[in-house]
């Protein structure tokens, strides 16, 4: 067995990969640079391998030992030669320290440069610990001082979230975490990014995390009352205020991207071409999952609503992949992290301008997602469905009057295009779960299904038809201080109160019909 066929049986049980094969063929290694000899030795190694039609290239920082102690053994790649074992060396803090002195010298290696930002500080003898959660790319935190992501598959170009953090830093934004170096080689002409260190951020909580734990307080039995009222702006689980600050942030980092990279206004026709490659994806989804085929008809409808519009566009560099788990919470402000934007995309298309409000849908799309995933295994998800409504509610709302009050252009006064939006996010979600998360599939589904309820008379049988209410969040103008009360759904037996649903074709949860829930995956 060649070194090869073992990184071929390595590579597809790593969450960075993005094939979906079980077993890899034709993997070529197609660099490889020594940058320790000896014993350990840390090989930088890029290989090739098809994916997609395509030749993808992945990035392995590979230590090879002799004796390969037991706090490494979990990281195993396989063998590499007579009595020697191959490891992914990010695990090991005794070679990522050679990293970090190549980044603190500005070392080049081969085709490998390591460079410092101008005034950065960069502390060699801290040990490394990998961080775990991430699918696309792996960092690891040295101390309490940095952070460094290093990339996965590689793309050539200019990478957005070098130059997005880079521009904005100097511009003196309080919402980003400044980087301290890189390391980057090259491909032709091409600059291709390997690793970023950047400043940590000790203490600080991203927002699914904060978002989860006010959930889960939320959903605590402690806050049914006697009664079986919840409020979530009572109950100790409201996020409505930390939603509000997150979407003042969000406008603020979206005007620094501006002061930095400039806006564009594009001729009204942009609004067509917006819908149609919205439809042109459903109807690739639809292709690929059939139970998002009944809604199909009704999502080009609100694309028709999108291309009718005759205004003037801004458009401005975003950050592309906007959702909780891109952010952070310090004792001061929220961070935005990460804006290389979907890391499957083309450089090309992730450094577009795009309309600011694609990132304001998929943060909403991320509060219907935080609070959706944790009801998937419950026994009582019916009887807090009602809850995790208001819950996404409030903070949906509070996110969209945070960012309209610090200058981002007003959600509620472009509801079409930020529908339009959500609905083309939760499209690509859709695809996103089949493919990958099965079972969480029903969290998009239900927000299409719900967003087909939008303006048409939905009625219990024998009861007067009411309308439902719109597939944007609710009116901010009334946040905070709307607490509605609500009851616990109905009994396990019979019928529920509500109205039935005819585009649903179901009772929904006693939600005001099937609201529409938009919010970003995690």
């Amino acid at each position: 067995m060649t070194f090869e066929d073992t990184l071929a049986a390595w590579l597809p049980t790593q969450r960075w990969y993005s094939g979906t094969d079980a077993t890899v063929r034709d993997l070529k290694i197609t660099a490889v640079t020594t940058l320790a000899a000896g014993d350990p030795e840390l090989r930088q190694l890029i290989v090739t391998v098809p994916l997609g039609g395509q030749a993808a290239r992945y990035q392995v920082l590979a230590g090879i030992r002799s004796d390969l102690p037991r706090s490494l053994r979990h990281a195993v790649i396989g063998p590499a030669g007579p009595d020697r074992t191959a490891y992914d060396a990010l695990h090991d803090p005794e070679l990522t320290k050679i990293l970090l002195r190549g980044l603190a010298e500005q070392q080049t290696a081969g085709p490998l440069r390591f460079v410092r930002e101008p005034g950065a500080v960069i502390e060699t003898g801290l040990d490394s610990l990998v961080l775990t959660g991430e699918q696309s790319n792996t960092s690891l935190i040295f101390g309490e001082s940095a952070i460094l992501k290093v990339l996965r598959r590689l793309f050539p170009g200019q990478n957005p979230d070098l130059e997005v953090n880079r521009a904005l830093a100097r511009g003196g934004s309080a919402h980003v975490a400044e980087p301290f170096g890189w390391i980057e080689t090259t491909d032709g002409d091409d600059p291709v990014l390997l690793a970023i260190l950047s400043r940590y951020l000790p203490g600080a909580s991203d927002g699914w995390t904060l978002a989860a734990i006010s959930l889960r307080d939320l959903y605590s039995g402690d806050n049914l009352s006697a009664q079986g009222t919840i409020r979530p702006d009572q109950a100790g689980g409201d996020f409505a205020g930390e939603a509000f600050r997150l979407g003042a942030a969000t406008a603020e980092v979206h005007a620094d991207l501006v002061a930095a990279f400039g806006a564009t206004e594009v001729a009204p026709g942009a609004y067509a071409d917006m819908a149609g490659e919205m439809t042109r994806k459903l109807d690739i989804a639809s292709a690929e999952v059939p139970a998002l085929r009944p809604h199909a008809d009704k999502l080009r409808g609100y694309y028709a609503e999108l291309a009718a519009i005759r205004a003037p566009l801004a458009v401005q560099r975003i950050h592309g992949d906007y959702h909780l788990g891109q952010v952070l919470r310090t004792a001061i402000s929220w961070v935005v992290l990460d804006f290389e934007g979907e890391p499957m995309v083309p450089l090309s298309e992730r450094r577009a301008p795009a309309v600011a409000l694609r990132d304001v849908a998929g943060m909403l799309r991320s509060f219907d997602y935080a609070a959706r995933h944790q009801l998937l295994d419950r026994p009582d998800a019916e009887k807090l469905r009602l809850t995790a409504d208001e819950w996404v509610e409030r903070s949906q709302a509070a996110f969209c009057k945070g960012y309209a009050e610090a200058g981002g252009m007003d959600p509620q006064a472009n509801a079409a295009l930020l529908r339009a939006l959500m609905l083309d996010k939760t499209v690509y979600e859709v695809v996103y779960e089949a493919r990958h998360r099965p079972s969480w599939l029903s969290i998009p589904l239900d927000s299409i299904a719900a967003s087909l309820c939008r303006n048409r008379p939905v009625t219990r049988p024998g009861r007067p038809s009411r309308r439902s209410r719109s597939a944007m969040p609710r009116s901010t103008r009334s946040w905070p201080g709307r607490t509605t009360t609500r009851t616990r759904s109905w009994a396990p037996t019979g019928p529920p109160p509500g109205r039935w649903c005819a585009p649903c074709g179901r009772w929904p949860p006693r939600s005001r019909s099937c609201s529409p829930t938009g919010a970003a995956s995690p």
